[in-house]
């Protein structure tokens, strides 16, 4: 969210990012917010590889010039710290990060963007451990990763780096021996290493420098001293690179040395920057004043229809954050009684796997029961947190003298996925991108915050109602309020370029909604979205026709190579080859070598001899080419991208969010 509003939206005081548990109250959970809302749910569409140099090689100060330290700066960086990037560069980014989350996964798209941008002479890239508490693999990985650093330097550093954020579901120590002998570090040389716990003094270092500075959450980051928190799109780093390059240049030309300027400019930005009590104040940085349009609908209630408050929480009951807020909720209920209506809906996090299940007992037990039924579900469900697995929901259901039968059937066959997804499409709309989220009479209030946060909105919403008797009954208030409030923003649009004969695509040829996808095949998040295409294509069939683009990304040097691969199966064997080497190749993403390539096109019935000798010749490359410049003449510069008759969609995004655009393009066309 902005300071990651959307990552407070999953804290008790101003929480912690959704999948973890810990950390209450502070500053510490303003750090977490980070962790979860960076870029208000927006999936950045590169991967996370690292740029290489033209050379081949990851740019890596530290191992060219011995030992070295800027540690006058307020935000010390030395040798010790591994480095992409040059010492004498203009402008320096330190990295407080952690590997296990999902926000720090998020923006390693973007600062590859920024890597590839500027490149090794303007900017430095400097990372500082950042294991927060509630993610209990984060500092066994941060160990690992600083024991590769140590042994083997800043080139072995940023490999694993690479793999661990590419494999982030896969952290374990298994993972972690496997991923540093892939980086180029002896086997045994780690075990020794790692067994003395030699890394935890310079983690414990970074962190209290983190703490010092106010990166209490992740990701965050420090551009020549400047504070930028979250996972932020690149036009932010753009920003405020591009403002220090300005700045540096300056101090170069009137003789401030090179390798100096990154001391001098910190200590000038460190120095500037607004008083903490100011940056930090929560009223301050979010907007609670603008009045949302939000309906009830349907959903479940606590409290009166004709309650003057009603405050519609969007949430999950995987959610520890969720599930922090509830003595909150419980003392508005005990204060204000009557005068107040809570609304559930249902925002399952796509990276809480049980949250979707637990909805749908939830719903079913409504139906079974009533509103009384969902809400006696919903306290058993957060007490049952975190355990919500089958037999959890099924123990749930049995205690409230429910039809078992009739809730696994309802779990299985995901017999409540359009109410779910109706409400998680609702929450998109009004920007509710983590949980827990409250819209108080319209009012923004983001993450499992104190009753206190509640109360001063809720009586300044009780006190609008008491001036307004008698011009509106009670029962028709919130409606009243709604009329003027702020609807969802309109979906942002490019200009759709022409579909090129015999592309690769499936669906109707001749529909009326065409959804062109840029994609990468050694990009992860285009593989991850693979799930939702295919969801797509069931859900509306020949009336979307699903066309394929490539975009090889240069930080994927497999990638060129795979799409040839690709468009050789289309000219022999029509679109039917290129789907079937499509899905060979995303299923075996991490093997798409040119003896891989091989491999599949023998198992999908090509022709040898044609197939090696156009990738001997390249005789795609042109075409490859030309659909990467058309994407990026219409603005889209990662994957995977999409266009649904220009509606754009940029990252891995999930169902509800095609199916709204895709929607919206069917009524447009009609």
């Amino acid at each position: 969210m902005a300071k990651d509003k959307d990552h407070k939206a999953h804290a008790a005081d101003v929480r912690p990012p959704p999948d973890s548990g810990g950390m209450s109250t502070g500053v510490a959970v303003i750090g977490f917010l980070l962790c979860f809302l960076a870029g208000g749910a927006v999936m950045w569409g590169y991967d996370s590889h690292r740029m290489k140099t033209a050379g081949g090689i990851t740019a890596d100060s530290s191992s060219a010039g011995g030992a070295w330290a800027d540690s006058d700066s307020p935000i010390p960086v030395t040798s010790k710290d591994p480095v992409w990037g040059s010492r004498s560069a203009p402008v320096t980014v330190v990295i407080f990060s952690d590997f296990q989350c999902p926000f720090c996964s998020r923006v390693e798209p973007t600062l590859d963007q920024v890597k590839k941008t500027y490149g090794p002479d303007k900017v430095r890239l400097v990372w500082k451990n950042q294991p927060l508490p509630f993610h209990d693999k984060a500092k066994p990985a941060a160990q690992a990763a600083q024991t590769v650093f140590t042994l083997k330097g800043s080139d072995a550093f940023w490999k694993f780096h690479d793999t661990a954020f590419q494999n982030q579901k896969d952290l374990s120590p298994e993972s972690y021996e496997k991923w540093a002998v892939a980086a180029g570090v002896d086997a045994n040389a780690y075990k020794t290493a790692l067994a003395s716990k030699k890394a935890d003094a310079k983690i414990d270092e970074d962190q209290q420098l983190a703490n010092k500075v106010g990166a209490n959450g992740t990701p965050a980051f420090r551009i020549n001293g400047v504070e930028l928190s979250g996972a932020q799109p690149f036009e932010k780093f753009k920003e405020a690179i591009d403002k220090e390059l300005g700045k540096a240049q300056a101090k170069i030309a009137s003789g401030t040395p090179k390798d100096k300027i990154y001391v001098e400019m910190s200590k000038e930005n460190f120095k500037a920057a607004p008083a903490k009590a100011e940056k930090e104040d929560d009223d301050e940085k979010e907007d609670t004043k603008t009045v949302w349009r939000v309906p009830v609908g349907n959903s479940p209630f606590q409290g009166k229809a004709d309650a003057p408050v009603t405050i519609i929480e969007f949430s999950d009951f995987q959610c520890p954050y969720c599930k922090r807020v509830e003595p909150s909720l419980d003392k508005i209920k005990e204060t204000y009684g009557d005068k107040v209506r809570i609304v559930w809906k249902h925002e399952p996090l796509p990276f809480h796997p049980r949250a979707k299940p637990a909805a749908a007992l939830s719903i079913e037990a409504r139906v079974q029961k009533g509103d009384k039924g969902f809400w006696e579900a919903h306290k058993r469900l957060f007490d049952s947190q975190p355990k919500l697995e089958d037999a959890d929901l099924e123990k749930i259901a049995a205690d409230m003298g429910l039809n078992v039968d009739k809730v696994k059937s309802a779990i299985k066959d995901e017999k409540y996925k359009k109410e779910i997804d109706a409400d998680a499409e609702l929450g998109e709309d009004v920007q509710a991108s983590g949980t827990p989220h409250f819209f108080i009479n319209g009012r923004r209030l983001v993450g499992a915050q104190p009753f206190e946060k509640f109360k001063t909105i809720i009586d300044e919403e009780v006190k609008k109602f008491d001036d307004a008797k008698g011009k509106v009954a009670a029962k028709d208030y919130y409606d009243s309020l709604m009329k003027t409030a702020k609807g969802a923003p309109e979906p942002e649009k490019k200009n759709a370029p022409p579909v090129p004969a015999g592309a690769p695509f499936k669906g109707g040829a001749n529909a009326k909604v065409v959804i062109q996808e840029w994609s990468d095949f050694q990009c992860p998040f285009c593989s991850r979205v693979e799930p939702t295409i295919a969801e797509v294509m069931k859900t509306y069939g020949d009336k979307v026709k699903f066309v394929w683009r490539d975009k090889p990304l240069p930080m994927h040097p497999d990638a060129p190579l795979a799409s040839e691969a690709a468009r050789e199966a289309l000219k022999q064997k029509g679109p039917d080859g290129f789907w079937k080497m499509h899905d060979k190749m995303f299923a075996n993403q991490q093997k798409i070598k040119r003896e891989d390539l091989e491999g599949y096109a023998k198992e999908i019935g090509l022709d040898m001899d044609k197939f090696k000798a156009a990738l001997d010749s390249h005789v795609h490359k042109a075409v490859i080419d030309a659909e990467d410049k058309a994407g990026t003449d219409v603005g889209i510069s990662g994957t995977p991208a999409f266009l649904i008759n220009g509606y754009y969609i940029s990252g891995a995004q999930p169902f509800p969010k095609f199916k709204k655009l895709i929607d919206r393009a069917l009524n447009e066309a009609k």
